[in-house]
């Protein structure tokens, strides 16, 4: 007997970014130009998430992220009415509790081995957001992490929507979380010449010279589409479809002419039951990198023509949030659609003639009807990952 594909919405979104805490104000951020170069996530209460400081002092910047997020997602959804057992926590990152680790290594340097703290492997391990937020709201269901560089937080949100997909849970948990703001993180990526000299991130631009690093994370509570109906929970987005693949081309550089990314988006589409025809927008990975852009570029003109949807790369604003890019953006999304406002790309002011020909949204918001909408991630390694978002029924 075959298995009918079950539909997969989401009910609710958190996040904190460099431009809000929130999704309103997230959102309300990309709406405007970057307030400082740095792209850190301001500080706030913790109390709320943690029953004692102390427990909060136990745990990596990245997981309080991920708490945050989760705890503003499920209370948006509301009262999921799931055994336990059938809710799942998927949250990915691209390097974890780089923050402890680094802290941790430099104890050991100056006060020795007895003083790095006992706490320090389950603060570091790329699971540990996952985990933490299974056990604070007790979701047994399939609990995991996925380290993918830049495309961590798409291939989390895909894979956990295949798990409902396909009847192993009937939600999810699931995003990513990103702190990689420390010293050395820093340094690794200025001396390989990723991030923009001038300070600045231009998606698109022909000026554009690098990303700017950043911190945030976001979480979207997932739901099998008739559980969520049934239960009277406000449908936010559908997610359509999903395609994963590689480059196998270069551990930084995307292949030229961005092959695999072309294939990962028309998969994505087509898992969606979509023609390339009938996306009216889509979030671009848009690092603000003279490779990736102009690759993504290529791409994107070649399934879609010219000028075709409209383009943005919310990068502008936040920067780039590495393993937690992806859960950035599909909050942005869902939230575009929410308000039918596509936030500008901030930072693009000069076309680049040698780009492939796209409709960058620049200068101000777009009003539009809420339509389908790709989302894509691609990570280092030749990891690459698109999300098709619809908007509710």
């Amino acid at each position: 007997m075959t298995q009918t594909r079950r539909r997969v919405v989401v009910t609710g979104i958190g996040v904190v970014g460099p431009c809000g805490i929130g999704r309103e104000a997230f959102f309300d951020g990309l709406l405007e130009p970057p307030v400082t170069p740095e792209r850190v996530v301001p500080e706030f209460d913790l109390s709320p998430f943690f029953e004692s400081p102390k427990d909060s002092r136990r745990l990596d910047r990245f997981t309080h992220f991920a708490m945050a997020c989760a705890h503003e997602a499920l209370e948006q959804s509301g009262d999921l009415a799931l055994d336990p057992t059938r809710v799942g926590t998927l949250i990915g990152t691209g390097v974890g509790g780089l923050d402890s680790i680094e802290t941790q290594v430099l104890v050991l340097q100056e006060k020795g081995p007895r003083r790095v703290s006992p706490f320090l492997v389950p603060m570091m391990m790329a699971n540990a957001a996952a985990a933490n937020v299974s056990m604070k709201y007790g979701f047994q269901g399939p609990c995991e992490a996925t380290v993918t560089a830049c495309a961590a937080s798409n291939q989390s949100i895909g894979n956990a929507v295949n798990m409902i997909r396909w009847g192993l849970a009937d939600a999810m948990i699931s995003g990513g979380s990103e702190a990689p703001l420390t010293p050395t993180g820093q340094q690794g990526f200025i001396n390989m010449t990723a991030t923009s000299s001038a300070g600045i991130s231009r998606p698109f631009d022909v000026d554009r010279d690098g990303f700017m690093q950043a911190e945030g994370a976001g979480v979207l509570v997932l739901e099998e589409m008739e559980h969520a109906k049934a239960r009277g929970a406000t449908i936010l987005a559908e997610v359509a479809g999903y395609s994963t693949n590689a480059d196998a081309h270069h551990i930084t550089a995307p292949a030229p002419g961005g092959v695999g990314a072309k294939r990962c988006m028309r998969d994505a589409i087509a898992d969606a039951g979509l023609e390339p025809s009938d996306i009216a927008h889509v979030n671009a990975h848009g690092t603000s990198t003279p490779l990736n852009d102009a690759a993504e570029a290529e791409a994107i003109a070649e399934i879609f023509g010219s000028p075709g949807p409209a383009v943005t790369s919310t990068k502008g604003v936040t920067g780039h949030a590495l393993g937690a890019a992806g859960a950035l953006e599909a909050v942005a999304v869902v939230m575009a659609m929410q308000r039918g406002i596509i936030p500008p790309t901030a930072g693009y002011v000069n076309k680049d003639p040698e780009l492939a020909d796209v409709d960058i949204v620049h200068g101000q918001p777009r009003a539009w009807e809420p339509a389908p909408t790709l989302s894509n991630s691609l990570g280092f390694g030749g990891h690459n990952a698109s999300l098709v978002f619809t908007p509710p029924e």
